[in-house]
């Protein structure tokens, strides 16, 4: 049996794991919406050949999800990055979880609207929420590294 500080530690893979599934069930979507408009215009595969072609011809509610599934790419990386750090160096702390909560719901919510309506400023504010979320985990990490 995992002692009280090991399953503490633990905790930081909820959102981590919930925020790769949020990337999968984006990237199911995002070919949902994709097959479905390639068959709607009854396109052949080889004019689709040149760099772009498809993003150029695709209508938002295709290229939305496309654009969200590059951006879970970019600032989530940096999570994982920080979670398996706060992990080996046993860090995690319940003010750490709820931090990582909170930025996957902000990713989560980010993802909805840009796959769906894609309101613009509802859209950035999820993202600049999700954002601090992060980056309060990521300052006091770097606090306790320089500062013991």
């Amino acid at each position: 049996m995992l002692r009280v500080e090991a399953k503490q530690q633990l905790r930081i893979f909820g959102p981590f794991f919930a925020t790769m599934l949020l990337t999968i069930v984006v990237w199911i979507y995002m070919y949902i919406r994709r097959i479905h408009f390639l068959n709607s215009i009854s396109i052949r595969p080889e004019q689709l050949m040149r760099p772009g072609e498809l993003a150029r011809i695709s209508p938002p509610a295709v290229s939305n999800p496309s654009d969200n599934l590059k951006n879970l790419f970019e600032i989530p990386v940096l999570f994982y990055a920080l979670s398996i750090y706060l992990f080996i160096t046993k860090q995690v702390d319940s003010t750490h979880v709820i931090a990582a909560w909170i930025f996957l719901v902000f990713r989560t919510l980010h993802s909805c609207i840009h796959c769906t309506f894609n309101a613009i400023m509802p859209r950035f504010y999820c993202y600049l929420f999700s954002c601090l979320a992060l980056f309060f985990m990521l300052f006091r990490a770097m606090l306790t590294h320089f500062f013991p």
